[in-house]
Parts: C-alpha cells; structure tokens; sequence
C-alpha cells in the first residue's frame, strides 16, 4: 500500500507539473513570432506603402499596404496565421483579392512589430488597424472586408464583432483555441490554464455580415469540425467551401480556393 501510494504521489506532482510548464509556456506553444525577411514587392502596376502605426500602449507595429490603381478603393485585412510574416504575402494580394488592397501589418513580436503577442494585444491592435484604414482618403471605409487564416480567424472575428466590417473571409478557423487545445491535450484542464481562448463561438451568433469559411477535411492541426461548428453559429449569410485532401498548411495551393474567395469578394464587396 505504501508503494502505490508513492506512485499516486508522483503521478500527481507529474500532473501538477506538466500543467505548470503548460501554463508558463502556453505563448511559446500558440505563437511562433517569425522576422523580416526581404522587402516584398506589390503586384505590377500597384504601389506599396510601408505602414507604421503605434498602438494605445505605445507599441510600434508594421506593415504594408498594397493598393491597385485608382482612388477610393476597397480593402481587404489580413490577420495571418500564428508562423506568419504578412508582408511576404504582398506580391499575391492581387491574385487573390482581385482589384481591392491589402492591409498587412504584423503582430507584435512579427517582423518590424514590436513587443509581444497576446489575445487581447493583437485584438485591441486590430481595431486600431481597421480605423486607421477607414480613415484614409484612398480607401472606401464602408468597402471593408477582413480575412484571417488560422489563429488570425480568432483575431478577425473579434474585430469584425467590434467595427463591422462590409464581410469576412475566414481560412481554418475554429470555434475557439480553447476548444483545439482540448482536443491535444485532453487530459489536462485547458479551460483554467489558457490564458489566450480566442473564443471565437461566443461572438459567432451576433455577427450579422456575410461570411466565408474555406476548410480542408484532411487538416490535422485545426481539424475540419471545429471550423463547421463556427459556421453553424454564425449569425449571418455562411458560404463554405471544402477543400477534399487538403490539410492546413496547403489549403491555398488549390486554384479554387482564390476562384472562392474572388466570387466571394464579387458579391459582398
């Protein structure tokens, strides 16, 4: 009996334990800061702005801005995924959003973005992004959509909910961080150790624009169930595409996902 209850003991101090580094080390395992890499270049004929905003806080944040000729145009903001430097994204903006710019500013920690990443930070930073856009000349503030792919979902839907964007692109979202992280570590209490839920289900059902969720049934990462679950909670018009055999990393090889996200635009903005 003293045996066992040493082995319950350790078991224990194990658990304790793991939950412990699990709690300190949570920012390293759901943020993965990449740095500048070369200076991107804008589709041709476009022209490309270096964006530099500083935060409430006073956190130095940049990106770029990529605009097709013309004056007043639409916009689409980008909230990448959680390994993502945005501004490499600039030369494919064209491509893919057709004749509307591109807002790319990374989160802090990202690139030329200073400090550090967190739920609330990169939220409170997105709504200043959306106001400083609507507020330029060049840029028709009531053409607005938002696209967030991955962990920039959880960042979209958060600022969609605060500022009402014209419609939403969302690529590989969930329904929450909390809900992925269950489902890896099953046998730990994620609801009290995370400290970034990004819970995108509890904002889902008020959000009355039109949305866009764009999955791949073989993605491992934010499985395919999480992102139906938002879309079935979503408050407004829900278009969905599914991807068959694609997976979270390469979800935007497939010629269909631009021909989606394009008709998408087409209709909403």
């Amino acid at each position: 009996m003293a045996w066992l209850k040493m082995v319950l003991v350790a078991a224990l101090i194990a658990y304790v334990l793991v939950g412990a580094l699990v709690w300190l080390a949570q920012e390293r395992l759901l943020f993965y800061p990449q740095p500048s890499g070369p200076t991107p270049s804008p589709p041709p004929g476009w022209v490309m702005e270096q964006v530099h905003l500083t935060a409430v806080d006073g956190t130095a944040l940049s990106g770029v801005l990529v605009k097709p000729p013309g004056e007043r145009v639409p916009l689409v903001i980008y909230f990448g995924g959680n390994a993502e430097e945005v501004t490499a994204f600039a030369p494919a903006t064209g491509q893919l959003y057709g004749d509307r710019a591109a807002l790319l500013v990374n989160y802090r920690g990202y690139g030329a973005s200073a400090g550090s990443p967190g739920e609330k930070a990169l939220v409170a930073d997105g709504i200043e992004i959306f106001d400083w856009a609507t507020r330029r000349a060049d840029i028709d503030g009531s053409r607005v959509a938002i696209h967030g792919r991955s962990l920039g979902s959880g960042v979209a839907v958060q600022v969609a909910a605060a500022r009402a964007p014209r419609c939403v692109i969302l690529t590989s979202p969930f329904d929450s961080a909390r809900a992925v992280a269950r489902r890896v570590y099953p046998w730990l209490p994620v609801g009290l150790l995370m400290r970034h839920p990004f819970d995108s289900a509890a904002v889902a059902p008020r959000l009355k624009m039109p949305v866009l969720i764009l999955m791949g049934d073989a993605d491992a990462i934010i499985p395919m169930a999480h992102s139906v679950q938002l879309a079935g909670l979503w408050g407004g018009v829900v278009e969905r595409n599914v991807f068959a055999g694609f997976g979270h990393n390469d979800i935007g090889v497939n010629p269909k996902y631009e021909e989606a996200i394009q008709a998408f635009l087409s209709r909403w903005l």
